[in-house]
């Protein structure tokens, strides 16, 4: 009797499936990373037309990645048979892995022919800003009922009541973890913890120390959030570690690789 009930519809004007909620919050985290970034680079010297040739090269590597990632990792049979369903991303299907990974050619590319900095100068500095637009991503697939939990029975459990399940095809209101919710919080403490390293602590100081607790928080709590959701495919369901998990291994490896050579080095006494 204490579970949630969750009927809350994506869309912002009845029987209109754009303008949603999801891409509303999707917005919103856009531009609070953008303002955070802003903060950041306005405090070393960066001019704000870089900034918004940053701004071009996220979004659309974010959005194109992602989708690419949720096409590719989790339902490429489906797609294959219906490929203009691809450029529907207001309908939802994003994985965070394959927009990491667009993101990460991106920032290089950005890097090389605009910034001319040390590609850790700007992946420490894009973190928190990811952190903040993770969260409102991750509340856009709450409004949509998507990405939900296993059933369970804990007090704060969801009964989503316009989950759709995709092996009976039909709405199941099961009271289930609320994974997208544990996501987002679970984001914005990182953004939280990313700015206190980087404004209190001085962690700009050595290059590659915020990009790396980034890398191990991030996938790492993402990878502990996998035991509490459904598979994003059937197949998911059939491995002891789904494919969210094993996408998010090398990335905390990298960040445990990258955090070791940070406090290797000595670090700045300046801004670069």
């Amino acid at each position: 009797m204490l579970y949630i009930h969750w009927d809350v519809t994506p869309e912002i004007i009845e029987g209109w499936k754009t303008p949603n909620y999801y891409g509303l919050l999707f917005v919103t985290g856009l531009i609070l990373g953008y303002y955070t970034i802003r903060k950041m680079f306005r405090k070393e010297g960066v001019s704000d037309e870089k900034l918004d040739k940053l701004v071009l090269y996220v979004v659309i590597a974010t959005i194109v990645g992602a989708r690419l990632g949720h096409v590719f990792f989790y339902d490429w049979p489906y797609y294959r048979q219906h490929p203009g369903e691809i450029l529907k991303v207001w309908e939802g299907g994003l994985a965070s892995h394959g927009g990491a990974m667009a993101l990460v050619i991106a920032l290089i590319l950005y890097n090389k022919f605009v910034l001319q900095k040390s590609y850790l100068w700007i992946f420490d500095r894009i973190s928190a800003p990811i952190a903040i637009a993770g969260t409102f991503i991750r509340l856009g697939n709450l409004m949509n009922s998507e990405i939900v939990g296993r059933p369970t029975d804990v007090p704060w459990a969801f009964e989503f009541v316009n989950y759709i399940n995709e092996t009976t095809g039909q709405f199941d209101p099961t009271p289930r973890h609320p994974a997208q919710l544990y996501e987002a919080i679970m984001y914005f403490f990182i953004f939280i913890i990313l700015l206190f390293l980087f404004w209190k602590k001085d962690s700009w100081k050595r290059p590659g120390l915020t990009f790396g607790v980034f890398l191990i928080l991030l996938f790492g709590g993402r990878f502990i959030v996998e035991f509490y959701k459904m598979g994003q495919t059937a197949y998911d369901e059939s491995l002891t570690i789904n494919t969210g998990q094993q996408l998010s291994i090398p990335f905390v490896v990298a960040g445990i690789i990258i955090l070791i050579w940070s406090f290797k080095n000595k670090p700045k006494t300046e801004v670069q």
